[in-house]
């Protein structure tokens, strides 16, 4: 299609293809494999039928096609940020050891890999962001030494701000100091962001180690079916008016498939929008009193002809039960249920090939990063000795503030006016890193959001270990809740199935300071609304 619109246009270009993704005809002899192939989060063998079947590959395909003349790379599956460090590799002649270089520009591809997270995009003080329908995509403009600046459009709407480059630096990593990558193990856990002139800020300090001998293989498979369907209820009561229509249509669809000798629901989920219903029990109880509200019904099934009758079944609310019944935008349509299934594979076993113009291009080095067998010992680096080592505690789960240990009065604030947030998703793992507003605040920080408190705020939608990660370089922590997201992206039955939302709930947790801080910390929301 390239080719074609260029030669429409009448330009010349070299056009290079990047194949050997897809390891589908891989798995029949994987099924055998020993040790056997293990989901990476939950641990289960392969499902029996498997749809599709990609390796996340790297930048030295890219690179190589780049040396090779091309000026357009069309690629499969690769890590988002192997787009920018490609380029960078083959700009500057990084080699495929130069691993602080390669993090350094790995991190620039991550920055940038989002649209406009970087530029003001999410960003947790968003009223501070001016010109939202002109928002500045984020411009890269990176250095040899693998530093760069974040900048963006002149005259583009935005903010490029420490914070806002903060904030996506954090977003869907894990441990910061070991962020695997098919060509770096990443640690960015003393990286700096400083501010370098108006709407610009210098990044730097990315570290790197070898990369291991496995990629990671996103493969699919279909579990059945889902569907989700909306009503909207008006009125006095309308919250507790959908949870009951919503409560009415499952218990009558389930009758109906038992009367025609169908299984039941595999799973079943309720919202009710506009009831803080993310919140659990940290819902503002005058959010139960909204006038307006959206249910919000979703269901499994192994059958599609399931649904299909809970779909049918929706309308009929609106002539039925709840008063101020409306809203339903038409009959919920039913498609299937698929399932991420993530798993690594030895790179040998992966061949990416480069073409350019239909000709073959030699990737040198073993593009599959081969020439390192496993993930190497960390680097000593100069002064990482003094690193603040990432850690997962045993404490056990409290639900009540630390004590400050300072003398005077103390006041409870919501942890929004001491931080930032954002959040996102990895499978069924929700990350959501929290950076100090102030770097003299990180250690009251670091007191009083303990896992186990962390762990005690999210449990109505957490169901496994929280873990957190320690980035003393932006003064930040990076939270890791797994079996967050209710199985998360397309298998999960929930609103916010990519943990969106995970970073605001947590910016509500209470936090007590000293009452000396009131004047210094961000206004509240309420504040802010009255101004």
């Amino acid at each position: 299609a390239l080719r074609a619109l260029a030669a429409e246009l009448g330009v010349a270009v070299k056009i290079a293809v990047v194949t050997g993704d897809d390891v589908l005809p891989l798995v029949a002899d994987l099924r055998r494999a020993e040790p056997p192939v293990r989901e990476l989060q939950s641990g289960t063998p392969l499902p029996a039928k498997v749809v599709t079947a990609n390796a996340y590959l790297g930048a030295l395909p890219i690179k190589a096609a780049l040396d090779a003349g091309a000026q357009i790379v069309v690629t499969g599956r690769c890590v988002d940020s192997a787009v920018t460090l490609g380029i960078l590799m083959h700009e500057f002649g990084w080699s495929a050891g130069d691993f602080d270089r390669l993090a350094g520009g790995s991190l620039a591809g991550h920055i940038i890999e989002c649209g406009c997270q970087a530029t003001g995009g999410l960003h947790t003080d968003w009223r501070a962001v001016p010109d939202w329908p002109h928002i500045g995509y984020p411009i890269v403009e990176c250095a040899a030494d693998g530093s760069f600046s974040v900048t963006k459009p002149a005259g583009s709407g935005g903010l490029v701000a420490p914070q806002t480059v903060a904030e996506q630096m954090l977003y869907e990593i894990g441990d910061p100091e070991r962020y695997l990558l098919p060509d770096v193990v990443c640690d960015f856990s003393r990286v700096r962001i400083e501010p370098a002139g108006e709407q610009r800020v210098r990044v730097h300090g990315a570290r790197g180690h070898a990369p291991g001998a496995s990629y990671k293989v996103s493969a699919t498979y279909v579990d059945g079916f889902k569907t989700s369907a909306q009503l909207t209820i008006v009125g006095f009561e309308a919250v507790d008016k959908a949870r009951r229509t919503g409560e009415a249509i499952v218990a009558r669809v389930g009758e109906l498939l038992a009367a025609r000798g169908m299984a039941p629901f595999s799973a079943t989920h309720i919202e009710v929008l506009g009831s803080e219903s993310p919140y659990g029990p940290h819902a503002h109880p005058a959010a139960a009193q909204m006038r307006e509200a959206v249910l919000r019904l979703s269901a499994r099934h192994p059958e599609k002809a399931a649904l299909e009758l809970l779909a049918r079944e929706v309308a009929p609310a609106g002539t039925s039960w709840a008063p101020g019944t409306t809203g339903a935008g038409g009959r919920a349509s039913v498609s299937p249920l698929i399932r991420q299934y993530a798993f690594l594979l030895d790179k040998a076993r992966v061949q990416p090939a480069v073409t350019l113009d239909g000709r073959t291009v030699a990737l040198q080095g073993a593009a599959a990063s081969a020439a390192h067998p496993g993930a190497a010992a960390p680097v000593a680096h100069p002064g990482a000795a003094a690193a603040v080592q990432s850690a997962r505690t045993d404490e056990a789960p409290a639900a009540a503030a630390p004590a400050v240990e300072a003398a005077g009065a103390t006041i409870e604030v919501p942890l929004l006016r001491l931080a930032w947030a954002r959040s996102g998703d990895k499978g069924d793992t929700s990350n959501i890193g929290v950076i100090a507003r102030r770097a003299e605040w990180w250690p009251l920080l670091r007191e009083q959001l303990t896992e186990g408190r962390v762990a005690a705020w999210l449990a109505h939608l957490v169901e496994g270990p929280v873990t957190r990660y320690e980035v003393p370089g932006i003064h930040a922590f990076n939270f890791v809740c797994e079996q967050a997201l209710g199985g998360g992206g397309m298998s999960s039955l929930r609103n916010d199935a990519l943990g969106k939302g995970m970073g605001q709930l947590l910016l509500a947790l209470p936090v007590r300071v000293p009452a000396s801080w009131r004047d210094r910390l961000a206004a509240s929301p309420e504040e802010i609304s009255h101004v």
